[in-house]
């Protein structure tokens, strides 16, 4: 399956390195890192994640990578990265 990010999954990607690279940028490199290399676990799974059924008849999918959430839709043989986001803000 091919991969691809959506510009609010890269937004979100590059608010979370902004938010953490002022405090403490080997931290922000680490959890960017990854961030991008954890969906190409997907490609070889793509159904592991949680399936969220508010969004059906979509196939929207959440996995947790340490204290990251990252939604993800699989359409049509892509995987589409949707938001990313730390478990602890408020969504």
């Amino acid at each position: 399956m091919a991969l691809k990010w959506t510009s609010k999954g890269l937004s979100d990607l590059a608010r979370l390195n902004d938010f953490l690279a002022p405090v403490n940028p080997a931290a922000a490199a680490r959890v960017v890192q990854a961030l991008t290399t954890a969906p190409a676990g997907l490609r070889a799974n793509p159904r592991i994640g949680e399936r969220l059924e508010e969004f059906d008849p979509r196939e929207v999918r959440r996995i947790l990578i340490g204290n990251y959430e990252m939604r993800y839709e699989i359409r049509g043989g892509i995987i589409y990265i949707l938001r990313i986001w730390h478990t602890r803000e408020e969504r």
